[in-house]
């Protein structure tokens, strides 16, 4: 899990805490995509999970909703207070894929820390920034 800002809460799945711990947070609920006014944190869901088996019970009981899918967060969100569950403070570097704009950085920065290719992306950034200031497209 991970602190974003309260306008940002409506993009991510959100934890209701009931106490914390260092990086460990421990949830009495969560919305998912919640206004920022309705968040009851800014504690997003952003990584990987480990489910007790009680989850996918719940996904097999579970009805498809809009656009025909069926949400794992639903499944989440009906385990908890039956069971514990805890989200742990991400401390890394992290890209949101979920975005074009996210997916691209993540790509330019994965380029930029491989000796292999640091020095080609640099140029190809110059490149496009250098166009960019003088407000022409990629081809110059």
């Amino acid at each position: 899990v991970m602190d974003v800002p309260r306008a940002e809460t409506r993009r991510y799945g959100v934890l209701d805490v009931v106490r914390e711990s260092g990086n460990l947070v421990e949830a009495r609920g969560l919305v998912e995509k919640p206004a920022p006014e309705e968040a009851p944190s800014t504690l997003s869901i952003i990584g990987r999970y480990i489910l007790d088996p009680a989850v996918f019970v719940e996904l097999d009981r579970q009805e498809a909703g809009a656009g025909g899918e069926i949400q794992l967060t639903d499944a989440m969100a009906r385990t908890i207070g039956r069971l514990p569950f805890h989200g742990l403070r991400f401390t890394g570097r992290r890209f949101d894929c979920g975005s074009k704009a996210g997916f691209l950085e993540a790509n330019i920065a994965f380029a930029l820390e491989r000796a292999d290719l640091h020095e080609d992306m640099h140029d190809i950034l110059t490149r496009y920034g250098a166009a960019a200031e003088q407000g022409q497209g990629a081809g110059g």
